[in-house]
């Protein structure tokens, strides 16, 4: 089992990441917090690794902290979670936010993450709730500010695209990116994307 990788990064997408290891390319799945935090290409990075097995192949999926490779972990032994989905569940809520969402009991803002029904959002308080035991109990996000039209470039099509991987429609991606960063044009694309998926989430509370 590979617990453990450390190397420079040798290509990297939304969702999946190729580690060199002394001339070794390991492909890894990793959240959107984790694509972004490693750095460029080139870049040293050192990641804890899950490795998952199934009779016809062998996935790594990799993080940058133990809070994530745990919830990770505890995700996957919920009946109805597979690690794509745990995956996609980590990318589109911050690991913190997660944590309060289901010590709170907060059905509607896990139900805003794609790929999450109202009965595995209602497992998922059930069955993670006891597994937290270890983190302190943390209270709802704070909001972000509304925004107007942002400009093209390469980060407003990197964060349409990474929202887009995340389950949500291209007009939903393109919206939420626009208002998003529309009153700070040199936002950050992690901080477009992490703005836009709040956005995403409070309209998909506020719509059920």
């Amino acid at each position: 089992m590979i617990a453990f990788l450390r190397g420079r990064v040798l290509d990297k997408q939304p969702n999946k990441i190729t580690v060199d290891v002394q001339g070794v390319g390991y492909e890894v799945h990793v959240p959107l917090s984790t694509y972004y935090d490693v750095g460029e290409e080139g870049a040293e990075v050192a990641l804890r690794v899950h490795t998952h097995v199934r009779e016809e192949s062998l996935q790594l999926f990799g993080f940058l902290t133990p809070l994530e490779q745990q919830l990770f972990e505890r995700l996957i032994g919920i009946s109805g979670i597979g690690p794509k989905l745990a995956i996609a569940v980590l990318s589109g809520i911050d690991s913190a936010e997660l944590v309060g969402a289901v010590q709170r009991g907060d059905v509607a803002r896990l139900t805003s993450v794609p790929g999450i029904g109202r009965k595995t959002a209602e497992r998922l308080v059930v069955e993670l709730r006891d597994k937290l035991d270890f983190l302190p109990t943390l209270s709802a996000p704070a909001r972000a500010r509304d925004g107007g039209v942002l400009p093209k470039s390469d980060r407003f099509d990197d964060a349409v695209a990474a929202l887009v991987t995340l389950g949500y429609s291209s007009s939903q991606a393109q919206e939420a990116v626009r208002k998003a960063g529309a009153d700070s044009p040199d936002l950050s694309l992690e901080d477009i994307v992490k703005r836009s998926l709040a956005r995403l989430g409070r309209a998909a509370a506020l719509n059920r």
